[in-house]
C-alpha cells in the first residue's frame, strides 16, 4: 500500500489493470482508515490538456483517494473512431499517474462491461463531467447505482475551452494550409519551367 501513496509516480504499483485487484485494495484501504473518501472518474485523456488538468484537480476535492479510470485504446476506438486515440493507452496511463491527483489508475477496456468499474470500486463519490451520460436516463442510473451504497454523484462543468478534438483539427488545419502554401510555390515553379521549354 506505502507504493500508491509514496512520493514517486509509482506507475507499476498505482495502475491496476485488474478490476477485482482494485476492488481488494480498495476495501483495504476502507478497512484501514474508515473515514477516508474514494472518488472515481474516468475519461479518455487523449493528448492531455489544461481542460484535463483542472478536470482532475477539482475531482480530487471531493475525495480522499481519487481512482481515475482511462478508457483503453479498443474502447476509445469504438466511440471517436479509428483515427483515435492519438497518444496510446500505455503512455495515457502513465501519464495520468503522473498527476499528482490521480491516486490510483485502472484501465478501462472495451470488453468491461458497462459501469462495471463503478460497481468494482464502489465510491463514495463517482465524478462525472457535464458532457457525459446525457442521453435518456443515463445521470439517474449512474445515481441510483451509487446511492445503492450510499454513494452520490458529482456533475463538473467542462473546465476549459479546449478539448482533445479541437486541437486535432487545429493541427490538421495547420497542416493543410501549410501543403497548400508549398503545392502552389512547387505549382509556380512547374509552370515557370513549361514556359521556358
Amino acid at each position: 500500500m506505502r507504493d500508491l501513496f509514496g512520493p514517486r509516480a509509482n506507475f507499476g504499483q498505482r495502475c491496476i489493470r485488474e478490476l477485482p485487484e482494485v476492488g481488494r485494495k480498495l476495501d483495504a484501504l476502507r478497512e484501514l482508515d474508515p473515514s477516508v473518501v474514494i472518488g472515481l472518474t474516468s475519461g479518455t485523456f487523449d493528448m492531455l490538456h489544461l481542460g484535463h488538468s483542472r478536470y482532475l484537480d477539482m475531482a480530487k476535492q471531493f475525495c480522499d483517494i481519487l481512482v481515475v479510470g482511462v478508457d483503453a485504446d479498443a474502447k476509445v476506438r469504438k466511440r471517436k473512431g479509428p483515427k483515435r486515440p492519438v497518444v496510446s493507452e500505455e503512455e495515457r496511463y502513465e501519464i495520468v499517474c503522473n498527476t499528482r491527483q490521480a491516486d490510483i489508475v485502472v484501465p478501462k477496456l472495451a470488453e468491461h462491461p458497462r459501469w462495471e468499474l463503478v460497481r468494482t470500486a464502489r465510491p463514495h463519490v463517482l465524478i462525472i463531467s457535464e458532457r457525459e451520460y446525457v442521453e435518456g436516463d443515463e445521470r439517474e442510473e449512474l445515481r441510483q447505482l451509487v446511492s445503492s451504497w450510499g454513494g452520490k454523484l458529482e456533475i463538473l462543468p467542462t473546465q476549459a475551452e479546449t478539448s482533445t478534438t479541437a486541437r486535432i483539427r487545429v493541427l490538421m488545419l495547420e497542416v493543410v494550409d501549410e501543403f497548400e502554401k508549398e503545392f502552389m510555390k512547387f505549382f509556380e515553379r512547374f509552370r515557370e519551367a513549361l514556359r521556358v521549354m
